[in-house]
Formats: C-alpha cells, structure tokens, sequence
C-alpha cells in the first residue's frame, strides 16, 4: 500500500515538473477560455446570429459577413449589404472580438452588445430598424418562449437582442494555437523558421501594436506612421467618430490571430495576401525593408497563431408563422 502510495505521488511530482507554464516576459499572452458565460443565453443569440429573418431581405445574417467557417470573415475587400450594395470598410473577424478595446475598426462601440445592434439598422448591411425585427421575433412563438425563458420578461426588446448575441460571441475564442502552445512550455511545437519570424516581430518593433491576447485589437494606431498610406476608401478611422482631424486614418490595430484566415487585410481591404500585408507594414509602419526570407519567416510565424476554430451544433432556427414576413431578397 504504501508503496502504491509513494508511486502515486511521484508520477503526480513528475506531472507538475513538466506541466506548461505561460511565459510571463512575453509581449502576447495565450488565449484563455470565456469565463462566466449564462449558457442559455449563448444558445438564442447562436440563433440569432444565423437568423437572416432579422435583415430587410430575409437573407442576411451576422454569419453573412462574419463567416463562422472562414475565420468570422466574409474574405472580400468590402461586405454585400442590402440590395447588393458594396459596404464601405472590410468586415474585421468576429473571432476573439471580446478581447477588442472597442468594436468596429473605428470603435464608435464600446462593445459587443453595442456593436450587435449596429449592423440590423444600418441602411447598407441588414437594412431593418429595430422595432421590425422585434416584430419578426414576436410572431415566432418560439422565440417568445426562449426569451421568456432566458430573461424571464414577457417582452422582447433589442436589448435583450443584442444581449443574447453578444453573449454568444464571447465564447468566439480560439485557443491552443500552436503560438500559445509554445507560450505554454512546448518548446517543440514551433519550427526554427517559425521562431526566427517571431524574434523578427519583436525586434522590427511589430510588438508595439500588436501585443496581448488577441496579438492587437487593444488600441488605435495612424495607419502610415513613416509613409503615407494610399486609398480610395472613404473611411477616414476614428475622425469619423471623433471630427478631429488629428484622428484620421487613426484605426483600431487589427488582432493577428488567425490571420491566415482573414484574407484580404487592412481596413479597405487592400492586401490580399500576408506576404504583401507584411511588406506593407514593415514599410508604413516601421520603415524598415524586409528581405524576401525576413518577410516569409514572419508569415511563417503570423501562420503560428491559428487557433481552435468555433466548434458547435449548427442551430435549427425556430420556424416561420403565417404572420411572419417571407424574404424579399429581390426586392427593389
């Protein structure tokens, strides 16, 4: 017995000697899981988020744009609104989007649940207001009953909307990258190649923005510090939320996680592979000229940041009544 014992406790010592431990000199931090999430609330606003009968048309959803199996993308320059119209900015991932400063690239929501209801009023994405899609809701029995059962109030109003959707996209994280993996204490989960990109980024000064969890999203930076950046996008950054000059082309710096995924990059969009979008950076960012191999060891690296994508039942959406408006995606 005693020597079951002493067994049992040395495999558990030997257990904690190699259990991974997070760097704590590191610039970025491994992903950590959501934390006090109201799990009925995640399931309706998973229902919403896939529900395109909260757009004018019937056709657009939050998932339209924010693709859940393309990295919380849409990988197009600028989104598909209402009517076909071309959207003004690029659609940034959902994706760690609770990990953000602020939501939208030139932050005019604090959060999610501010960013949720954004995009339903908005004349060139869903095109609702409001109050018609509460209607919607209403008249699908369903519905009533799930917020009644969530909230526990007889009444849906959009705060509760935005509440629900914003909860789900809380548990949008993507963890054990093999990056975080490497922050953990597995030294052998990234290449040579890979960890010369990663002391590339550091030492160019790439760090300076894009640190933390989510490897950027934490604050607003000039886009073209050192030379001017050229566009014909009409968004002029946090100057549109501001009216102050000294907040043109000020954006929110994007997060890098995942960034494999988010194709094509920058708030117009404008680089449509990681191998231009470094060279870019590297030029208007930090005026340094990365050779070809400095350039392909930090896409290497940036490749390092994928994590576990959303993994879940794809929800069935409670169906339609009589008095439920039908789509009209070709309406003029």
């Amino acid at each position: 017995m005693k020597r079951t014992i002493l067994s049992a406790a040395i495999v558990m010592l030997a257990s904690l000697a190699v259990a991974p431990v997070a760097s704590a000199d590191e610039p970025i931090q491994a992903i950590r899981p959501p934390a006090n999430i109201n799990l009925g609330m995640v399931e309706l606003g998973k229902k919403l988020y896939f529900d395109p009968r909260l757009s004018k048309s019937g056709f657009i959803s939050c998932n339209s744009c924010h693709n859940l199996s393309m990295g919380g993308t849409d990988n197009i320059p600028t989104s598909i609104g209402d009517k076909w119209q071309q959207g003004p900015i690029n659609a940034p991932t959902v994706l760690n989007s609770s990990l953000n400063v602020a939501q939208f690239w030139d932050g005019r929501a604090a959060d999610l649940k501010a960013q949720a209801g954004g995009p339903i009023a908005n004349p060139g994405e869903m095109a609702f207001t409001h109050t018609l899609a509460l209607n919607v809701l209403e008249s699908i029995p369903a519905y009533v009953r799930e917020f009644k059962q969530v909230f526990g109030k007889d009444k849906i109003t959009i705060d509760e909307v935005t509440l629900a959707i914003a909860e789900f996209e809380k548990t949008l994280v993507t963890p054990n990258s093999r990056f975080d993996q490497w922050l953990l204490g597995n030294k052998a989960a990234l290449t040579k190649t890979e960890l010369d990109g990663y002391a590339l980024f550091k030492d160019s000064g790439c760090v300076a923005c894009h640190n933390g969890e989510a490897v950027g999203g934490n604050s607003f930076q000039k886009m073209g510090l050192v030379e001017p950046y050229k566009t014909t996008a009409a968004a002029q950054g946090r100057a549109d939320v501001t009216g102050k000059d000294a907040d043109r082309f000020n954006f929110k710096v994007p997060t890098l996680r995942n960034v494999e995924m988010t194709y094509p990059y920058f708030h117009d969009g404008a680089a449509n592979t990681l191998t231009e979008a470094v060279d870019i950076m590297g030029r208007l960012q930090l005026g340094k000229k990365f050779s070809q191999e400095e350039n392909a060891k930090i896409v290497a690296f940036l490749k390092t940041l994928t994590g576990d994508q959303p993994n879940f039942t794809l929800p069935i959406l409670p169906p339609s009544t009589d008095a439920t408006p039908r789509p009209t995606p070709f309406a003029k």
